[in-house]
Protein backbone atom coordinates (compact mmCIF):
# COMPACT_ATOMS: atom_id res chain seq x y z
CA UNK A 1 0.00 0.00 0.00
CA UNK A 2 1.71 3.19 -1.36
CA UNK A 3 4.79 1.38 -1.32
CA UNK A 4 6.60 3.59 -4.15
CA UNK A 5 5.72 6.57 -2.66
CA UNK A 6 6.95 5.40 1.34
CA UNK A 7 10.29 4.47 -0.30
CA UNK A 8 10.97 7.29 -1.61
CA UNK A 9 10.03 8.97 1.69
CA UNK A 10 11.99 6.65 4.03
CA UNK A 11 15.33 7.34 1.88
CA UNK A 12 14.91 11.15 2.94
CA UNK A 13 14.11 10.55 5.93
CA UNK A 14 17.25 8.74 6.27
CA UNK A 15 18.97 11.69 4.51
CA UNK A 16 17.70 14.06 6.90
CA UNK A 17 18.82 12.16 10.05
CA UNK A 18 22.47 12.06 8.52
CA UNK A 19 22.57 15.95 8.65
CA UNK A 20 24.20 17.09 11.74
CA UNK A 21 22.61 20.77 11.42
CA UNK A 22 19.77 21.89 9.45
CA UNK A 23 20.59 25.18 7.16
CA UNK A 24 18.31 26.81 4.53
CA UNK A 25 20.56 24.94 1.68
CA UNK A 26 20.09 21.31 3.07
CA UNK A 27 16.31 21.95 4.08
CA UNK A 28 15.69 22.95 0.34
CA UNK A 29 17.41 19.96 -0.59
CA UNK A 30 15.20 17.83 1.15
CA UNK A 31 12.32 19.86 0.68
CA UNK A 32 12.66 19.43 -3.30
CA UNK A 33 13.40 16.06 -2.57
CA UNK A 34 10.06 15.62 -1.13
CA UNK A 35 8.06 17.75 -3.45
CA UNK A 36 10.14 15.46 -6.47
CA UNK A 37 8.21 12.44 -4.58
CA UNK A 38 4.86 13.67 -4.26
CA UNK A 39 4.65 14.78 -7.54
CA UNK A 40 6.01 11.00 -8.82
CA UNK A 41 3.24 10.17 -6.70
CA UNK A 42 0.68 11.67 -8.44
CA UNK A 43 -0.37 14.13 -5.89
CA UNK A 44 -2.54 17.16 -7.13
CA UNK A 45 -0.02 19.91 -8.04
CA UNK A 46 -1.60 22.16 -6.32
CA UNK A 47 -1.40 20.06 -2.95
CA UNK A 48 2.19 19.69 -3.49
CA UNK A 49 2.96 23.38 -3.84
CA UNK A 50 0.91 24.35 -0.55
CA UNK A 51 2.54 21.11 1.26
CA UNK A 52 5.87 21.96 0.35
CA UNK A 53 5.17 25.94 1.51
CA UNK A 54 3.81 25.19 5.11
CA UNK A 55 6.73 22.55 5.93
CA UNK A 56 8.90 25.40 5.06
CA UNK A 57 6.99 27.85 6.62
CA UNK A 58 7.00 25.52 10.18
CA UNK A 59 10.49 24.46 9.41
CA UNK A 60 11.91 27.52 9.48
CA UNK A 61 10.19 28.92 12.64
CA UNK A 62 11.99 29.08 15.87
CA UNK A 63 10.93 25.54 17.59
CA UNK A 64 13.01 23.95 14.81
CA UNK A 65 15.91 26.24 14.31
CA UNK A 66 16.82 26.56 18.23
CA UNK A 67 16.35 22.70 18.26
CA UNK A 68 18.90 20.64 19.56
CA UNK A 69 18.62 18.02 17.00
CA UNK A 70 17.42 20.43 14.21
CA UNK A 71 17.07 17.56 11.39
CA UNK A 72 15.10 15.57 13.70
CA UNK A 73 12.15 18.51 13.76
CA UNK A 74 12.16 19.07 10.27
CA UNK A 75 11.28 14.98 10.25
CA UNK A 76 8.50 16.09 12.63
CA UNK A 77 7.03 19.12 10.64
CA UNK A 78 6.42 16.84 7.62
CA UNK A 79 5.17 13.88 9.87
CA UNK A 80 2.67 16.54 10.86
CA UNK A 81 2.06 18.26 7.78
CA UNK A 82 1.57 14.87 5.93
CA UNK A 83 -0.87 14.10 8.44
CA UNK A 84 -2.54 17.29 8.29
CA UNK A 85 -2.81 16.47 4.26
CA UNK A 86 -4.41 13.17 5.35
CA UNK A 87 -6.87 14.43 7.60
CA UNK A 88 -5.42 14.20 10.62
CA UNK A 89 -7.28 16.69 11.98
CA UNK A 90 -10.85 15.85 11.00
CA UNK A 91 -10.39 12.17 10.09
CA UNK A 92 -13.60 11.06 12.79
CA UNK A 93 -14.20 14.00 15.09
CA UNK A 94 -16.56 12.73 18.27
CA UNK A 95 -20.12 14.40 17.65
CA UNK A 96 -23.27 13.37 18.85
CA UNK A 97 -24.46 10.36 17.07
CA UNK A 98 -20.81 9.20 15.44
CA UNK A 99 -20.74 5.51 16.27
CA UNK A 100 -17.07 4.15 16.86
CA UNK A 101 -16.76 3.90 13.17
CA UNK A 102 -16.97 7.65 12.45
CA UNK A 103 -20.18 7.89 10.75
CA UNK A 104 -23.02 10.33 11.44
CA UNK A 105 -25.80 7.56 11.89
CA UNK A 106 -28.33 10.68 13.47
CA UNK A 107 -31.52 8.90 12.45
CA UNK A 108 -33.38 6.03 12.45
CA UNK A 109 -32.91 4.15 9.82
CA UNK A 110 -30.01 5.70 9.06
CA UNK A 111 -28.98 5.95 5.49
CA UNK A 112 -25.68 6.03 3.81
CA UNK A 113 -25.28 6.85 0.14
CA UNK A 114 -22.75 5.27 -1.75
CA UNK A 115 -21.75 7.36 -5.03
CA UNK A 116 -19.28 7.67 -7.85
CA UNK A 117 -17.86 6.27 -11.02
CA UNK A 118 -18.87 3.41 -12.15
CA UNK A 119 -16.30 0.36 -11.50
CA UNK A 120 -14.95 2.49 -8.41
CA UNK A 121 -15.83 -0.14 -6.38
CA UNK A 122 -19.07 1.06 -4.59
CA UNK A 123 -21.20 -2.35 -4.98
CA UNK A 124 -18.27 -4.73 -3.09
CA UNK A 125 -17.84 -1.88 -0.90
CA UNK A 126 -21.54 -2.27 0.37
CA UNK A 127 -21.13 -5.47 1.02
CA UNK A 128 -17.64 -4.77 3.47
CA UNK A 129 -19.36 -1.62 4.73
CA UNK A 130 -22.25 -4.40 6.09
CA UNK A 131 -20.00 -6.64 7.30
CA UNK A 132 -17.63 -4.40 9.09
CA UNK A 133 -21.03 -2.37 10.62
CA UNK A 134 -22.32 -5.84 11.69
CA UNK A 135 -19.11 -6.61 13.61
CA UNK A 136 -20.10 -3.37 15.99
CA UNK A 137 -23.80 -4.45 16.44
CA UNK A 138 -25.45 -2.62 13.96
CA UNK A 139 -28.10 -4.40 11.95
CA UNK A 140 -27.40 -2.53 7.84
CA UNK A 141 -29.78 -3.57 5.36
CA UNK A 142 -28.12 -3.19 1.35
CA UNK A 143 -29.91 -2.19 -1.15
CA UNK A 144 -29.12 -0.87 -4.84
CA UNK A 145 -31.03 1.76 -6.92
CA UNK A 146 -28.52 1.04 -10.21
CA UNK A 147 -31.47 1.02 -12.39
CA UNK A 148 -29.21 1.29 -15.48
CA UNK A 149 -27.06 -1.58 -14.91
CA UNK A 150 -28.75 -4.54 -14.08
CA UNK A 151 -25.99 -6.77 -13.27
CA UNK A 152 -25.28 -4.27 -10.36
CA UNK A 153 -28.04 -5.13 -8.28
CA UNK A 154 -27.59 -8.89 -9.63
CA UNK A 155 -23.94 -8.54 -8.00
CA UNK A 156 -24.96 -7.06 -4.63
CA UNK A 157 -27.68 -9.76 -4.32
CA UNK A 158 -25.15 -12.29 -5.08
CA UNK A 159 -22.61 -10.33 -2.11
CA UNK A 160 -25.33 -10.46 0.69
CA UNK A 161 -26.54 -14.22 0.01
CA UNK A 162 -22.40 -14.89 0.33
CA UNK A 163 -21.78 -13.15 3.62
CA UNK A 164 -25.41 -13.50 4.95
CA UNK A 165 -26.09 -9.75 4.60
CA UNK A 166 -29.93 -8.43 4.94
CA UNK A 167 -30.75 -7.38 1.02
CA UNK A 168 -33.71 -5.82 -0.43
CA UNK A 169 -34.42 -6.00 -3.79
CA UNK A 170 -37.42 -3.77 -4.45
CA UNK A 171 -39.85 -3.37 -7.17
CA UNK A 172 -40.22 0.07 -8.43
CA UNK A 173 -39.14 1.51 -11.82
CA UNK A 174 -38.25 4.77 -10.82
CA UNK A 175 -34.81 5.65 -8.85
CA UNK A 176 -36.62 7.82 -6.47
CA UNK A 177 -39.34 5.71 -5.65
CA UNK A 178 -37.68 2.57 -5.85
CA UNK A 179 -35.34 4.42 -2.75
CA UNK A 180 -38.20 4.76 -0.67
CA UNK A 181 -39.37 1.55 -0.95
CA UNK A 182 -36.16 0.53 0.48
CA UNK A 183 -36.62 3.24 3.34
CA UNK A 184 -39.55 1.77 4.23
CA UNK A 185 -38.44 -1.86 4.26
CA UNK A 186 -35.45 -1.01 6.89
CA UNK A 187 -38.11 1.58 9.03
CA UNK A 188 -40.61 -1.60 9.11
CA UNK A 189 -38.15 -4.51 9.41
CA UNK A 190 -36.19 -2.98 11.84
CA UNK A 191 -32.55 -2.41 9.97
CA UNK A 192 -30.16 0.62 10.54
CA UNK A 193 -28.25 1.72 8.56
CA UNK A 194 -29.67 1.29 5.22
CA UNK A 195 -26.56 1.23 2.77
CA UNK A 196 -27.75 1.66 -0.91
CA UNK A 197 -25.79 1.56 -3.56
CA UNK A 198 -26.18 3.57 -6.15
CA UNK A 199 -26.29 4.04 -10.20
CA UNK A 200 -22.95 5.12 -11.69
CA UNK A 201 -21.21 6.25 -15.02
CA UNK A 202 -18.17 5.64 -16.84
CA UNK A 203 -17.78 9.50 -16.46
CA UNK A 204 -19.50 12.11 -14.64
CA UNK A 205 -22.40 13.05 -16.53
CA UNK A 206 -25.83 15.86 -15.83
CA UNK A 207 -28.32 13.13 -15.64
CA UNK A 208 -26.37 10.66 -13.28
CA UNK A 209 -26.33 14.02 -11.07
CA UNK A 210 -29.99 14.72 -11.22
CA UNK A 211 -30.28 10.84 -10.13
CA UNK A 212 -28.39 11.53 -7.52
CA UNK A 213 -29.38 14.66 -6.31
CA UNK A 214 -33.50 13.90 -6.49
CA UNK A 215 -32.78 10.27 -4.66
CA UNK A 216 -30.84 12.49 -1.58
CA UNK A 217 -33.54 15.33 -1.32
CA UNK A 218 -35.95 12.88 -0.76
CA UNK A 219 -34.23 9.85 1.47
CA UNK A 220 -32.17 13.05 3.05
CA UNK A 221 -29.51 10.15 3.75
CA UNK A 222 -27.22 10.70 6.90
CA UNK A 223 -23.90 9.98 5.19
CA UNK A 224 -22.82 10.52 1.31
CA UNK A 225 -19.79 8.71 0.69
CA UNK A 226 -17.65 8.82 -2.44
CA UNK A 227 -15.90 5.96 -3.49
CA UNK A 228 -12.87 6.59 -5.07
CA UNK A 229 -10.71 3.85 -7.19
CA UNK A 230 -7.06 4.98 -5.63
CA UNK A 231 -5.56 3.41 -8.37
CA UNK A 232 -6.98 6.17 -10.87
CA UNK A 233 -5.41 8.92 -9.02
CA UNK A 234 -5.76 12.81 -10.52
CA UNK A 235 -9.20 11.03 -12.05
CA UNK A 236 -10.38 10.12 -8.96
CA UNK A 237 -9.87 13.46 -7.37
CA UNK A 238 -11.38 15.24 -10.39
CA UNK A 239 -15.06 13.41 -10.08
CA UNK A 240 -14.66 13.50 -6.56
CA UNK A 241 -14.77 17.37 -6.92
CA UNK A 242 -17.55 16.91 -9.18
CA UNK A 243 -19.54 14.80 -7.63
CA UNK A 244 -18.98 16.95 -3.89
CA UNK A 245 -20.59 20.26 -5.83
CA UNK A 246 -23.58 18.75 -6.34
CA UNK A 247 -24.29 16.53 -3.54
CA UNK A 248 -21.75 17.97 -0.80
CA UNK A 249 -20.34 14.62 0.23
CA UNK A 250 -19.92 14.19 3.64
CA UNK A 251 -17.08 11.44 3.31
CA UNK A 252 -14.63 9.51 1.36
CA UNK A 253 -14.15 5.51 0.92
CA UNK A 254 -10.77 4.96 -1.01
CA UNK A 255 -10.72 1.23 -2.25
CA UNK A 256 -8.13 -0.41 -3.57
CA UNK A 257 -5.74 0.99 -1.52
CA UNK A 258 -3.62 -2.16 -1.38
CA UNK A 259 -2.53 -2.21 -5.25
CA UNK A 260 -1.82 1.93 -4.92
CA UNK A 261 1.92 2.30 -4.76
CA UNK A 262 1.85 6.08 -5.97
CA UNK A 263 -0.32 7.54 -3.07
CA UNK A 264 -1.73 10.72 -5.57
CA UNK A 265 -5.49 9.94 -4.72
CA UNK A 266 -4.64 9.48 -0.83
CA UNK A 267 -2.77 12.60 -0.49
CA UNK A 268 -4.99 14.80 -2.68
CA UNK A 269 -8.53 13.95 -1.91
CA UNK A 270 -8.74 15.18 1.09
CA UNK A 271 -7.29 18.40 0.42
CA UNK A 272 -9.10 19.11 -2.57
CA UNK A 273 -12.76 18.45 -1.59
CA UNK A 274 -11.95 19.48 2.05
CA UNK A 275 -13.96 15.83 2.98
CA UNK A 276 -12.40 13.03 5.19
CA UNK A 277 -11.60 10.11 4.36
CA UNK A 278 -13.53 7.71 6.24
CA UNK A 279 -12.90 4.36 5.07
CA UNK A 280 -9.71 2.29 2.99
CA UNK A 281 -10.61 -0.70 0.66
CA UNK A 282 -7.21 -3.14 1.85
CA UNK A 283 -7.84 -6.56 -0.57
CA UNK A 284 -10.13 -8.07 -1.71
CA UNK A 285 -11.38 -10.32 0.95
CA UNK A 286 -14.72 -9.32 2.94
CA UNK A 287 -12.48 -8.32 6.03
CA UNK A 288 -10.13 -6.17 3.97
CA UNK A 289 -11.68 -3.12 4.86
CA UNK A 290 -10.82 -0.40 7.86
CA UNK A 291 -11.22 2.87 9.66
CA UNK A 292 -8.73 5.09 7.82
CA UNK A 293 -6.17 6.55 10.27
CA UNK A 294 -4.46 9.04 9.13
CA UNK A 295 -2.11 9.16 12.35
CA UNK A 296 -1.38 5.65 11.28
CA UNK A 297 -0.87 6.47 7.48
CA UNK A 298 1.47 8.91 7.67
CA UNK A 299 3.31 6.55 10.38
CA UNK A 300 3.29 3.63 7.69
CA UNK A 301 4.58 6.00 4.73
CA UNK A 302 7.33 7.62 7.04
CA UNK A 303 8.57 3.97 7.74
CA UNK A 304 7.96 4.50 10.99
CA UNK A 305 5.05 1.63 10.87
CA UNK A 306 1.57 0.81 12.67
CA UNK A 307 1.67 -0.99 15.67
CA UNK A 308 -1.11 -0.16 16.77
CA UNK A 309 -3.17 -1.36 13.27
CA UNK A 310 -1.16 -4.75 14.02
CA UNK A 311 -2.42 -5.26 17.15
CA UNK A 312 -6.17 -4.66 16.19
CA UNK A 313 -5.73 -7.07 13.21
CA UNK A 314 -4.31 -9.56 15.98
CA UNK A 315 -7.50 -9.07 17.79
CA UNK A 316 -9.79 -9.58 15.58
CA UNK A 317 -8.64 -12.99 14.29
CA UNK A 318 -6.52 -14.16 17.32
CA UNK A 319 -9.06 -16.27 19.82
CA UNK A 320 -8.79 -15.27 23.67
CA UNK A 321 -9.01 -19.23 24.83
CA UNK A 322 -6.62 -20.37 21.93
CA UNK A 323 -4.03 -17.83 22.74
CA UNK A 324 -4.51 -18.81 26.84
CA UNK A 325 -4.13 -22.16 25.70
CA UNK A 326 -0.57 -21.35 23.80
CA UNK A 327 0.74 -19.56 26.46
CA UNK A 328 0.45 -22.59 28.70
CA UNK A 329 1.92 -24.66 26.66
CA UNK A 330 4.93 -22.29 26.17
CA UNK A 331 5.27 -22.10 29.78
CA UNK A 332 5.28 -26.12 29.89
CA UNK A 333 7.52 -26.35 26.94
CA UNK A 334 5.02 -28.10 25.11
CA UNK A 335 4.87 -26.52 21.97
CA UNK A 336 4.45 -28.68 18.70
CA UNK A 337 4.67 -28.44 15.37
CA UNK A 338 0.51 -28.44 15.35
CA UNK A 339 0.33 -25.36 17.12
CA UNK A 340 2.90 -23.74 14.97
CA UNK A 341 0.34 -25.26 12.09
CA UNK A 342 -2.28 -22.94 13.97
CA UNK A 343 -0.21 -19.77 14.06
CA UNK A 344 0.65 -20.11 10.40
CA UNK A 345 -3.11 -20.25 9.62
CA UNK A 346 -3.69 -17.33 12.10
CA UNK A 347 -1.51 -15.19 10.24
CA UNK A 348 -3.11 -16.32 7.16
CA UNK A 349 -6.24 -14.40 8.30
CA UNK A 350 -4.64 -11.48 9.76
CA UNK A 351 -3.02 -10.71 5.38
CA UNK A 352 -0.20 -10.95 3.96
CA UNK A 353 2.68 -11.71 5.57
CA UNK A 354 4.78 -9.24 3.93
CA UNK A 355 1.94 -6.59 4.49
CA UNK A 356 1.95 -7.32 8.27
CA UNK A 357 5.75 -6.97 8.49
CA UNK A 358 5.51 -3.29 7.12
CA UNK A 359 3.44 -2.45 9.79
CA UNK A 360 6.17 -2.59 12.27
CA UNK A 361 8.38 0.73 12.37
CA UNK A 362 11.31 0.75 9.74
CA UNK A 363 13.94 -0.91 11.90
CA UNK A 364 12.33 -3.86 12.77
CA UNK A 365 10.31 -4.39 10.10
CA UNK A 366 11.70 -6.33 6.65
CA UNK A 367 15.24 -7.50 7.41
CA UNK A 368 17.28 -6.71 4.53
CA UNK A 369 17.37 -10.13 1.94
CA UNK A 370 14.48 -11.17 3.73
CA UNK A 371 11.75 -12.85 1.42
CA UNK A 372 8.58 -12.72 2.71
CA UNK A 373 6.67 -14.28 -0.20
CA UNK A 374 3.64 -15.98 1.43
CA UNK A 375 3.92 -18.89 -0.69
CA UNK A 376 6.83 -19.65 2.10
CA UNK A 377 3.91 -20.29 4.73
CA UNK A 378 2.11 -22.36 2.44
CA UNK A 379 5.13 -24.79 1.63
CA UNK A 380 5.21 -24.74 6.05
CA UNK A 381 1.56 -25.11 6.36
CA UNK A 382 1.21 -27.97 3.53
CA UNK A 383 4.95 -29.82 5.06
CA UNK A 384 3.74 -29.91 8.72
CA UNK A 385 0.23 -31.24 6.92
CA UNK A 386 1.49 -34.00 5.40
CA UNK A 387 2.92 -35.50 8.45
CA UNK A 388 1.03 -37.76 11.10
CA UNK A 389 -0.33 -36.78 14.15
CA UNK A 390 2.17 -38.40 15.84
CA UNK A 391 4.94 -36.74 13.99
CA UNK A 392 3.57 -33.08 14.96
CA UNK A 393 3.64 -33.61 18.54
CA UNK A 394 6.93 -35.67 18.61
CA UNK A 395 9.25 -34.55 15.92
CA UNK A 396 12.29 -35.43 16.96
CA UNK A 397 11.07 -39.43 15.68
CA UNK A 398 10.45 -38.06 12.04
CA UNK A 399 13.88 -39.93 10.51
CA UNK A 400 15.05 -40.54 7.26
CA UNK A 401 12.67 -42.37 5.77
CA UNK A 402 9.37 -40.31 7.32
CA UNK A 403 11.27 -37.38 5.97
CA UNK A 404 11.35 -38.61 2.36
CA UNK A 405 7.17 -39.34 2.94
CA UNK A 406 6.40 -36.04 4.16
CA UNK A 407 8.10 -34.46 1.03
CA UNK A 408 6.42 -37.21 -1.34
CA UNK A 409 2.98 -35.75 0.42
CA UNK A 410 3.67 -31.82 0.17
CA UNK A 411 5.63 -32.21 -3.17
CA UNK A 412 8.50 -30.39 -1.40
CA UNK A 413 12.39 -31.14 -1.45
CA UNK A 414 13.57 -33.42 1.81
CA UNK A 415 15.78 -29.98 1.99
CA UNK A 416 12.93 -27.94 3.15
CA UNK A 417 11.51 -30.26 5.66
CA UNK A 418 14.73 -30.62 7.35
CA UNK A 419 15.10 -27.05 7.03
CA UNK A 420 11.95 -26.63 8.84
CA UNK A 421 12.81 -29.47 11.71
CA UNK A 422 16.32 -27.58 12.36
CA UNK A 423 14.34 -24.16 12.52
CA UNK A 424 11.41 -25.67 14.93
CA UNK A 425 14.27 -26.90 17.32
CA UNK A 426 16.07 -24.23 17.60
CA UNK A 427 12.60 -22.24 18.44
CA UNK A 428 11.88 -24.57 21.46
CA UNK A 429 15.60 -24.01 22.01
CA UNK A 430 14.58 -19.89 22.55
CA UNK A 431 11.31 -20.85 24.03
CA UNK A 432 12.90 -23.22 26.64
CA UNK A 433 15.37 -20.56 27.61
CA UNK A 434 13.00 -17.30 27.81
CA UNK A 435 9.79 -19.56 29.34
CA UNK A 436 8.06 -17.39 32.57
CA UNK A 437 9.57 -18.28 35.37
CA UNK A 438 12.60 -19.07 33.97
CA UNK A 439 15.86 -17.54 35.31
CA UNK A 440 18.77 -16.81 32.50
CA UNK A 441 22.38 -17.83 34.00
CA UNK A 442 24.41 -14.90 35.39
CA UNK A 443 21.19 -12.79 36.19
CA UNK A 444 20.54 -11.89 40.13
CA UNK A 445 17.48 -13.01 41.37
CA UNK A 446 14.68 -10.57 42.13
Amino acid sequence: MLDGLSEKFQRIVKKIRGEGTLTDANMEEALGEVRQALLEGDVNVDVVKQFIERVRERARGQEVMLSLSPAQQLIKVIHLELMRLLGGADAAPSIPGRVRDGLNLKDFPSVIFLVGLQGSGKTTTASKLALYLEKRGLTPLLASTDLQRPAAREQLRILAQQHKHPYFEGTSSSVVELGRECLNQARLKGFNPLILDTAGRLHVDEALMDELVALRDSLRPSEVLYVADSMTGQDAVRSSQAFNARLNLTGIILTKLDGDSRGGAALSIREVTGKPIRFAGTGEKPGDFEVFQPDRMTSRILGMGDILGLIEKAEETVSIKESLKLQEKLRKNRFTLEDMLGQIRQIKKMGSFADLMKMLPGGLGVPAGMDLDDRQLLHTEAIIQSMTVLERENPDIIDGNRRKRIASGCGRPVQEINQLLRSFAEMRKMMKRFRPGKRLAGLPRI
